[in-house]
């Protein structure tokens, strides 16, 4: 399988064949700098575009639900609010990145990534980094990291990709991309749209026939200009725009069922980065400029003077941020590394609901950081590494992660021992902290996780195969829940009596469980990959699962590839039974959701693929009261030169 890696805030192209001749994966989120795997001491799994390519996949967030450690929940079909929890952190507690950029929505409720908006757009691989990961990234990653690195540059001035599919609820998808390298200029650029009639987000089961649609645009372009050998200019940009129907709780019941509301996502985003090299290349230096603008409206007013709804406005948030980031690398010789940097970044928000009494929230904060990291390798076999930050935030003041990292590999078996330390937090959103539920007493404290991992990393098969387990452990302070007033009587809920309640810091959690993969080349037509996890997720105060997070869950995919000109697959995603709530009152049936998918180079450039999703129509819900599409078809064409 060939792998290509786009490395680092350098963005250097490495290509290696994983099995055909054992080179080494080499990745860039664990350290902020181009490392093997192997030496990181961390649980760090990469997505390569040939995989999301050979199992059709459209969505990050489904690909992202086949990493072990990470479970999705997803409120029905395609463009429905989706989350992934890493190692059971809640799903605005994990960092998402593309190209550089944290992708954020600073008027979403946590502040986090609108997930469901994130399609596979000229993605060259993503890294999934599991752990507590705040020293190098600061705020929001408590869980992980998850590095969405798109394609730039290649070997010719020109080279181009395109693809064009349609099938079951009538749904069509299509999308172009083109990279190269001209003279001093490497590029990158890509356009994409998805759209669909979709499927009831209330359960069909229960009487809903309204079909949910869906539909999204999608640009991305990643651009490097060499002004010298040892300078050069990056510029970035992400761009989606989406429309989505959803269900609510209608009168006169208000149960959940069908509802002719529907929402507007618009995300914007650019980076501006310097690189410049010194001392022959071992004093490397970035500088960057990042900005982002989020515009979220929902529609759907319910008259009761007509008894019908109206599309006006019920819900906007509008959220921006300006980032600048420096990262210096110091090569101090052939075993010794330094990393070391500061960050700044304002956020803004500005949101208004038509339950709000007051006519409009809006705030904004500040956040500075600063990070040191120390890497080294002893003996020709044991790396470590250690970190610490310093973030100040204009809010809730001053907070301080580490991290401790180890990884020995044995040269005569190819064992790779690994154990790893660090810390996590999360600033209160804007949202908690300026929302007509804000608190009106006490100022909100970050949440902060403590983890730590041990596991092994163990090749066979003369490297063609490996296999991987590893225990893992967070402990969680300072969560932010949201306080009800209803028949209580306190100074708090006096002041917030018009909105009910009002957010605080009070949970505890722990989560604690076992990771096992094993990627296998079992011949040359033929390869697997297959994983498991158990979880164990408890919200320590009042002794609850955490909702949503499956106590098992496991993935499996086979590819047979006869002839260059066909593939064949198919892949298994198990998630057990969980709970809904965060009582423990409603408990969700496991789910075996099955895929085939094929494909077929008929001529040169030219490729017709297939693929079938939910084989056996599992039909349990997702989320209490919300539908799981069932059986599904689809099939396009692809060329590429």
């Amino acid at each position: 399988m060939r792998k290509v890696f786009l490395a680092s805030s350098a963005l250097i192209f490495i290509s290696t064949s994983a099995f055909a001749d054992n080179t080494e994966t080499v990745v860039v989120t664990a350290t902020r700098t181009p490392e093997p795997a192997k030496l990181t001491g961390t649980s760090i799994d990469v997505i390569t575009a040939n995989d999301l390519q050979n199992q059709q996949i459209n969505f990050v967030t489904d690909a992202l639900a086949e990493v072990p450690g990470l479970s999705m929940s997803r409120t029905g079909g395609a463009g429905q609010t989706t989350s992934i929890f890493i190692r059971g952190a809640n799903s605005g507690q994990s960092l998402f990145l593309i190209d550089g950029v944290r992708l954020e929505d600073p008027s979403a409720t946590d502040g986090g990534a609108v997930l469901q908006d994130v399609l596979v757009n000229n993605i060259d691989r993503i890294e999934v980094l599991r752990g507590p990961q705040s020293t190098l990234y600061g705020s929001d990653a408590m869980g992980g990291v998850v590095n969405i690195l798109s394609r730039r540059g290649g070997d010719q001035p020109f080279a181009f990709t395109g693809s064009a599919e349609g099938g079951s609820f009538g749904t069509w998808h299509g999308n172009i991309a083109a990279d190269g390298t001209e003279g001093r200029v490497e590029y990158g650029a890509a356009v994409n749209y998805f759209d669909t009639d979709g499927t009831s987000a209330a359960d069909s089961r229960n009487g809903n026939t309204e079909a949910d649609g869906y539909r999204n645009f999608g640009a991305t372009f990643n651009t490097r200009i060499h002004a010298t050998d040892d300078i050069s200019v990056d510029l970035r940009g992400y761009y989606t725009d989406s429309h989505v129907d959803f269900d609510g709780f209608p009168p006169p019941n208000f149960t959940f069922q069908d509802d002719p509301e529907f929402g507007k996502n618009t995300l914007y985003a650019g980076y501006a980065g310097l690189n410049v090299s010194l001392l022959d290349g071992r004093f490397t230096n970035l500088l960057a400029l990042i900005g982002l603008n989020s515009d979220r409206k929902d529609f759907g007013n319910f008259d009761f003077l007509t008894g019908a709804f109206s599309p006006t406005i019920n819900f906007y948030g509008k959220g921006g941020s300006g980032r600048f980031e420096y990262e210096g690398v110091f090569q101090v010789n052939d075993t010794n590394e330094l990393v070391f940097g500061a960050e700044s970044q304002h956020t803004t928000l500005e949101t208004h609901s038509v339950f709000d009494l007051t006519p409009l929230d809006h705030g904004s904060r500040t956040t500075d950081g600063y990070y040191g990291q120390w890497q080294s390798t002893l003996f020709e076999a044991l790396t470590l590494t250690g970190g610490v930050r310093y973030d100040h935030d204009s809010e809730f003041g001053g907070h301080t992660s580490v991290k401790l990292n180890g990884a020995y590999n044995i040269d005569s078996t190819g064992t790779t021992l690994r154990a790893a330390y660090g810390d996590g937090f999360k600033a209160p959103s804007l949202y908690e902290l300026f929302s007509d539920f804000s608190n009106p007493v006490t100022a909100l404290k970050p949440e902060q996780s403590h983890g730590w991992e041990a596991g092994i990393d163990q090749p066979f098969l003369d490297g063609n195969a490996k296999a991987s387990l590893t225990y893992f452990q967070s402990n969680y302070d300072n969560l932010i829940d949201f306080f009800s007033c209803f028949g209580i009587a306190s100074p708090a809920c006096t002041l917030r009596a018009f909105a009910g309640g009002y957010y605080f810091n009070v949970n505890r959690a722990r989560t604690d469980g076992v990771e096992g993969e094993l990627t296998a080349k079992i011949v040359d037509t033929l390869s697997a990959d297959a994983n498991f996890t158990t979880l164990t997720a408890r919200n320590e105060t009042n002794g609850f699962p955490l909702a949503k997070r499956p106590d098992f869950s496991a993935n499996g995919t086979l590819t047979w590839a006869p002839t260059p000109d066909w593939s064949l697959g198919g892949g298994v995603n198990y998630v057990g039974p969980r709970y809904n709530d965060a009582f423990g009152s409603v408990r969700l049936s496991s789910s075996t959701e099955a895929n085939l998918f094929g494909s077929w180079q008929f001529v040169e450039h030219w490729q017709v693929y297939g693929r079938v999703d939910n084989l056996f129509d599992d039909r349990s819900e997702p989320v209490s009261g919300y539908g799981r599409p069932g059986r599904a078809f689809f099939a396009g064409v692809r060329t590429a030169f």
